[in-house]
């Protein structure tokens, strides 16, 4: 048996999505790090061990330009491109390829941490090392260092450590939470196992092994839903252990998910309530997906008002969409609905005060322990809101080891260098001001070869349209408004002579892309036939936002529209629910998933600011009051646009960064959710050439092809000094128009 010591800057236990993202984001900040796992694959629960979907921000489209960016968004669109059709193996090297890119990573997997070596007094504790059994090595490894993050999901290191955490549910006196229950108890939210199934095409007997149980004696058959075409996630209810000790009982836990998940395909085969002659199973489970356990105490805790108030932190450091969604303790037992869920109308914030302990000083949180109520929890818990934290916690734990402070000490002092980091590596942060002052691109002036001025979507001669109906359900139209609208005309459709009712509504904030909050109202008259109608709201809004014309549900009525899409950050939403609240349309129930990638037929009136060249050297890189980047004119109109900075000066400069758009409204996921059939998305510059202008004229910097990525970083073999840069484009990956969200430069000097 060896005996190995390693020391690194970071040590990060636990490698699930959090975990991954943080010694990523640690190494990228140029950390020495310790990635430390006790599986045999990386990806904890999305795993080909556990297979559970990685949902996020976007919560299945209910949430617009939501998906997230930075290490999570990488690993999305890289699954994207290898694997579309979600096997559970090619996600495992996905995310398995990325760690090994970072050199700066030393991978230990099949390492179970034991022991926690700390001191200090109960409020003031420090982590000196964690050590951990190699089990196929047979080799006991110390890991040393100044800065720790745990990111084990149920929390060891940190009990260990002496961290102080909660379980169970707070009262709702406590933080003043209307979910949460009028008195504290122990109820979590359980685990879950899942199986998959295929079609062999011939008859396959079953024959039920002894643990299996009978689901038909229980409530199960009532009141959840059993499917022979249901595979995976699908199956997320079977779900147990909630009014149980997850750690202590978590034999029982495992057995009893084995006896219902052989009950249930015992039940599919065999009560001859299924066509399912030619099913078999394929594959079950053997590790149960634990939704919670412990949640560490940070300097915030994060609360429901944070997350229906979308409470802006000035430490923001990452976000989150998925619901407040709770389980009840019973599971698949129990006779209420296995979940509820609550919206906010966008997407919330997530404060650094909660990725660190409140006790521990070198111990940072990542994933599903971080500091949060039990009913906020409910949210933070999905595993790319997990990862965005590993991501925020990875960075921040490079920066305090490297200047050696503490997490607090960075919170303090460094808030500004942690966020500014987080931007330059495109993390998943929004509403926080891109202001580093080494970008030489702030002073630039930046124009193009063309900017799209005009907001409109019309038939070209020739062209089929179709038809939205407006029957069942109200129709929405969201765009920007930079600096003032006139008015918005829409074409339509009528079957007898009738009335729009229509209706302008702004969504309340950048984080928000549906109608939040009424602004105006009109009516149009119709005469049987297609016409242009006419909205006449006027608005004006200097700074940006978005806006929503809202087309209120008529059987007689219909949308014509065209199937291709309109300028980016402009999206056709349809209500998904029969009826409204009031008058007011329900928080967050509208897709856009029914005009993807079409478009009403419309025309605002008044030119748009939205889509400047200014806008590559602006303050934000995702949609917020706006699209937030440049677009060009369609490119049979200027085939081979451009954009470019000016500088009075000569500039000399060693780094570009370039971060293109990748369409973050498109809902990715890594298994068998939904299929995009995208390889890479549209949006994406796929081939551009980089000049510098110097003293000798344009010359070219970085010819690229083939481009799939989001972000792209080119670091010159030798500075350059030049009074402008271009960026020219010269194929999409299929998109109409040419994108870019941020060009920046730098100095190595700087």
């Amino acid at each position: 048996m060896q005996r190995v010591s390693v020391d690194s800057d970071v040590t990060v236990i636990g490698g699930g999505l959090a975990g991954v993202a943080a010694a990523i984001g640690a190494a990228r900040a140029g950390a020495r790090v310790a990635l430390v796992n006790n599986r045999p694959v990386l990806g904890g629960n999305a795993s080909s061990e556990i297979r559970v979907w990685v949902c996020g921000a976007t919560a299945h489209g209910a949430q617009k330009y939501a998906r997230e960016t930075g290490i999570m968004g990488e690993l999305f669109r890289e699954n994207q491109y290898r694997n579309p059709e979600g096997n559970p193996y090619l996600w495992d090297q996905v995310v398995l390829d990325a760690v090994r890119a970072e050199p700066g990573i030393r991978l230990c997997l099949n390492t179970d941490v034991r022991d926690v070596e700390a001191d200090g007094p109960d409020d003031d504790r420090t982590v000196r090392a964690v050590t951990g059994w190699q089990m196929d090595a047979e080799r006991i490894i110390r890991f040393t260092g100044p800065v720790f993050i745990d990111a084990t999901g149920d929390g060891l290191v940190g009990a260990l450590a002496g961290a102080w955490f909660r379980t169970g549910r707070e009262a709702a006196h406590e933080f003043g939470e209307k979910w949460a229950p009028a008195d504290e108890d122990s109820d979590m939210l359980g685990s879950t196992m899942f199986f998959y199934t295929k079609d062999t095409g011939r008859p396959v007997t079953f024959v039920p092994p002894s643990i299996a149980k009978d689901v038909a004696a229980t409530s199960i058959v009532r009141n959840r839903p059993i499917s022979t075409t249901a595979n995976g996630c699908d199956y997320w209810w079977i779900e147990y252990g909630g009014d149980l000790d997850a750690l202590a009982d978590a034999e029982e836990i495992r057995d009893e998910l084995w006896a219902v998940t052989y009950g249930i395909w015992d039940h599919i085969k065999n009560s001859g309530k299924f066509d399912a002659d030619t099913l078999t199973l394929e594959w079950v489970g053997s590790v149960p997906g634990k939704r919670e356990y412990r949640r560490f105490v940070g300097d915030h805790v994060l609360t429901q008002q944070d997350i229906m108030n979308q409470t802006l932190f000035t430490d923001a450091v990452g976000f989150g969409g998925w619901s407040i969604d709770l389980h009840p303790a019973g599971g698949m037992y129990a006779e209420a609905a296995g979940s509820k869920h609550l919206f906010p109308a966008g997407v919330y914030h997530i404060p650094f005060r909660s990725l660190y302990s409140k006790n521990v000083r070198n111990m940072l949180l990542a994933g599903r322990d971080i500091s949060a109520s039990h009913v906020a929890f409910g949210t933070t818990r999905v595993m790319a809101t997990c990862a965005v934290t590993g991501e925020a916690a990875g960075v921040a734990a490079a920066l305090c080891a490297r200047d050696t402070l503490t997490p607090r000490q960075l919170a303090d002092s460094q808030l500004e260098l942690l966020q500014q980091t987080l931007l330059r590596h495109d993390a998943s942060l929004l509403g926080v001001e891109w202001r580093d002052p080494a970008d030489l691109a702030r002073s630039a002036t930046a124009g193009a070869s063309s900017e799209l001025r005009e907001l409109r979507v019309e038939p070209e001669p020739g062209e089929p349209t179709s038809r939205q109906p407006l029957d069942g359900h109200d129709v929405g139209l969201l765009f920007p408004v930079a600096p003032a609208i006139d008015g918005v005309d829409l074409l339509v459709h009528a079957t007898e002579p009738t009335a729009l009712e229509l209706e302008l509504w702004a969504t309340d904030g950048g984080e928000n892309h549906i109608p939040v909050r009424l602004l105006d109202r009109a009516t149009a008259p119709l005469v049987p036939g297609e016409q242009w109608i006419h909205a006449p709201f006027a608005h004006k809004a200097p700074g940006g936002v978005n806006v929503v014309v809202l087309v209120r549900r008529n059987p007689a009525a219909a949308l014509v529209v065209v199937d291709r899409p309109g300028p980016y950050g402009v999206l056709g939403l349809v209500s998904r629910t029969p009826g409204t609240d009031a008058g007011r349309p329900q928080t967050n129930a509208w897709s856009a998933e029914e005009l993807r990638r079409r478009s009403p037929v419309f025309r605002v009136l008044g030119e748009s600011d939205a889509y400047r060249a200014h806008e590559v050297t602006g303050p934000f890189q995702r949609p917020y009051n706006g699209p937030r980047l440049w677009s060009s004119l369609p490119l049979h109109t200027d085939p081979e646009p451009w954009i470019r900075l000016d500088w009075t000066e000569p500039r000399s400069i060693s780094t570009v960064d370039i971060i293109f758009n990748d369409d973050v409204d498109l809902d990715l996921i890594n298994l068998h959710h939904h299929y995009t059939p995208y390889p890479v998305i549209p949006e994406l510059v796929r081939d551009y050439r980089l000049e510098a202008l110097s003293a000798d004229g344009w010359q070219v910097l970085a010819p690229v092809t083939g481009n799939r990525d989001r972000r792209r970083s080119h670091t010159l073999p030798e500075p350059v000094v030049a009074t402008a840069l271009r960026l020219t484009v010269t194929a999409t990956n299929g998109s109409a128009w040419a994108t870019v969200v941020a060009l920046r430069a730098f100095d190595a000097a700087q």
